[in-house]
């Protein structure tokens, strides 16, 4: 095992790809799942380097891991937040290729290896796969269901897809990244970071096979309902609406276009997340006041998709908005 403290600079040698494995106080019988779904890849030590990050837990997660602490390298920072975690795991790193993964997930190996086969033979930048979400048991994907479409640029996905934005449901190259990272201290730190890396991408593939497994856990942070988390999660939602508004302008027509897209359903997704959070009247009309404000409502009358297009109309006035109080 490798302790890291100091940074090291980005460079184009070094393993096929770096898995940035992030953990707090994380069950070791979690962490070591998510570890073994990895060695089954069947990946050398040359070809794959694993950074895992332990953002200041209780605990060392180090004593459960004996047996792995010579594959990992690993770094140990004061309780920081995801975004940090993610940082300074992309600081060590030195693969061609990244991958985050939660630590209390797992890569479905079949149809990973699939995806991580393509990317490196196609010289993909991002390759962006499905994520299968539950709470129960898991297999290890289907190499067999995998259709890749593309190639395109990220601007184009942008342009005709709904975003998945989680940073775990795609790998991407290491070098693309420049000076884009993760902002620290915020909620929703995803919805940010993944548009401003797709509109990077010039070789871009997609795959509806699912590849990796998202666990949800009623105590992940996600799933944490107290007022002040509320007003949290809604207010730093708003500022990376504002943010990648602002960044809209002063990108190519092309880019813009696509950005604008993300931002107006991001936008939807700010007001349903506030009638969803708090049902009430007052914070759904100060919601929307605020997107007002900053010329972002009413919602753009787009066919985004079919769920888009339903809310824009019904948020759109009084009755519509007292029927998504009642009912959302």
């Amino acid at each position: 095992m490798q302790n890291q403290q100091a940074t090291t600079p980005l460079q184009q040698e070094g393993p096929l790809i770096s898995f940035i494995v992030t953990t707090y106080n994380m069950p070791s019988k979690l962490l070591r799942e998510c570890l073994e779904s990895i060695g089954a890849l069947g990946l050398t030590d040359e070809e794959c380097e694993i950074v895992l990050v332990d953002d200041g837990s209780e605990v060392t997660p180090l004593a459960d891991l004996s047996d792995w602490q010579d594959r990992l390298v690993y770094l140990r920072q004061q309780n920081c937040g995801l975004s940090v975690a993610r940082n300074n795991g992309l600081r060590i790193a030195r693969g061609r290729y990244v991958q985050f993964v939660d630590a209390d997930d797992c890569l479905l190996s079949a149809t990973y290896s699939e995806c991580l086969k393509w990317a490196a033979e196609h010289d993909a930048d991002i390759m962006l796969f499905a994520l299968n979400k539950g709470r129960g048991a898991k297999d290890k994907g289907h190499a067999d269901d995998i259709a890749v479409n593309g190639p395109m640029t990220g601007a184009a996905y942008l342009h005709n897809n709904n975003l998945r934005a989680s940073a775990c449901g795609y790998l991407f190259k290491r070098l693309m990244l420049d000076n884009l990272r993760f902002t620290p201290g915020i909620y929703h730190e995803d919805e940010e970071f993944t548009p401003l890396l797709l509109l990077k991408a010039d070789q871009l593939y997609f795959t509806e096979a699912e590849a990796y497994f998202y666990r949800q856990r009623s105590e992940s942070i996600t799933h944490q309902a107290d007022e002040t988390h509320t007003r949290k999660r809604l207010d730093d939602m708003r500022n990376i609406i504002y943010r990648l508004q602002k960044t809209s302008a002063t990108i190519p027509e092309g880019e813009r276009v696509a950005l604008s897209r993300r931002v107006a359903q991001l936008s939807m997704d700010y007001l349903y997340q506030t009638i969803k959070l708090t049902h009430s009247k007052e914070a759904l009309n100060a919601a929307i006041k605020h997107l007002e404000v900053a010329g972002l409502f009413p919602l753009p009358d787009k066919s985004y998709s079919k769920k888009y297009s339903m809310f824009r109309r019904m948020v759109g006035n009084a009755a519509g908005r007292r029927l998504l109080l009642m009912t959302v």
